[in-house]
């Protein structure tokens, strides 16, 4: 079962191709950012549906993705976290997955918590 859509798709994109063309994404302002980050967990959980893996960008949202094993209580044994300018930059196409990994600014936990495979979600044009 596909994640429930909250944001809008027209909204959700318009955001997310703002963040794309943006020089500073600080400078977008938050509650573009905010809708940006949404929009594209939502997009992650529609193209790579399932439970297996729980992303988290703080404050703005979280999503389960993949298929594959569920969990049903506490913390997922798959966990993605990141913070929004990481997760606009990787959604994007303007940071590899393996740069931030190595800079720090991804923590994964388990074996399943690499998503280089469903990254970028748009590209930077």
């Amino acid at each position: 079962m596909p994640a429930r859509r909250r944001v809008p798709l027209a909204q959700g994109q318009e955001a997310l191709a703002a963040c794309a063309r943006a020089g500073d994404l600080a400078r977008l302002g938050r509650q573009v950012r905010a809708t940006a980050v949404r929009y594209s967990l939502e997009e992650l959980a529609a193209r790579a549906p399932g439970r297996t893996v729980e992303v988290r960008v703080p404050p703005f949202g979280a999503v389960q993705c993949l298929e594959g094993p569920r969990h049903t209580r506490g913390t997922p044994p798959n966990v993605v976290e990141t913070d929004a300018q990481t997760w606009l930059m990787l959604a994007t196409g303007r940071q590899r997955w393996e740069q931030a990994a190595q800079a720090g600014a991804i923590r994964a936990s388990g074996q399943r918590a690499d998503l280089s495979a469903f990254l970028p979600l748009t590209s930077a044009e």
